[in-house]
């Protein structure tokens, strides 16, 4: 049977940064075409004979100058036929966790601008990115309750307290802090460090640091993490 095929196919990024307590996501504003001037994700269209993650991660190069480590598949999206008014596209879309304060942002390309925007003051978007955006957060929300995925949102020194509010902030819930504070330092992939941070009243807190090795031994391994809340 002979079938016609007219479809694109395009990759679309969400990159989670954290700042003063708050969750964040990375838009651009397009520069061209009939949704000009709209904010929109981090993405564009796959070239011929280019695999998916290199196109995502040539976009987030062109579109905002940034280079991201670690970029997890979330979900295709291309039920809705009408998702983009000028084709018929269907997008596969990455999620990636990264220390937003750390990094400089270049638009260019097709990008007007690119700004961190807190996930409760995301402007109206092009396409069907909100829904996307939602799917992601979904899928954050439940790979932080049994596998401790935060880090990467943190600098690589922090106090104990940052890594506590980063959970309550994405979880939307306060946690057992005793608990979890017990649990992860019981797994031993999270170090105190000899330094202490700044602080503007009371006692400086100690500084924390991630070990990446021991945490990905511990994840082939397998090890049962489950946050308990307050």
């Amino acid at each position: 049977m002979n079938i016609n095929q007219n479809i694109k196919v395009a990759v679309d990024a969400i990159v989670f940064g954290y700042t003063d307590n708050k969750l964040s996501i990375l838009l651009i504003k397009q520069k061209y075409g009939v949704l000009k001037d709209k904010w929109a994700l981090v993405g564009g269209f796959v070239k011929d004979n280019e695999a998916l993650i290199d196109a995502v991660n040539r976009e987030l190069t062109e579109e905002t100058g940034i280079n991201v480590s670690y970029l997890e598949q979330l979900y295709t999206f291309g039920d809705n036929v009408a998702r983009d008014p000028r084709f018929h596209v269907i997008s596969v879309a990455y999620f990636a966790l990264v220390n937003s304060t750390s990094l400089i942002l270049v638009p260019d390309t097709d990008a007007e601008d690119a700004k961190w925007f807190a996930i409760d003051e995301i402007p109206e978007l092009a396409f069907d990115h909100q829904l996307i955006i939602d799917t992601a957060i979904s899928r954050l929300k439940n790979k932080l309750s049994y596998q401790p995925i935060g880090f990467d949102l943190l600098p690589k020194e922090f106090p104990f307290s940052d890594l506590e509010n980063l959970y309550c902030t994405i979880l939307q819930r306060e946690i057992d802090r005793r608990n979890f504070r017990k649990k992860i330092l019981s797994f031993g992939f999270v170090e105190e460090t000899k330094k202490f941070g700044t602080k503007k009243n009371g006692r400086p807190a100690k500084l924390f640091k991630f070990n990446k090795q021991k945490y990905n031994k511990l994840t082939k391994e397998g090890f049962i993490f489950e946050i308990n809340f307050a």
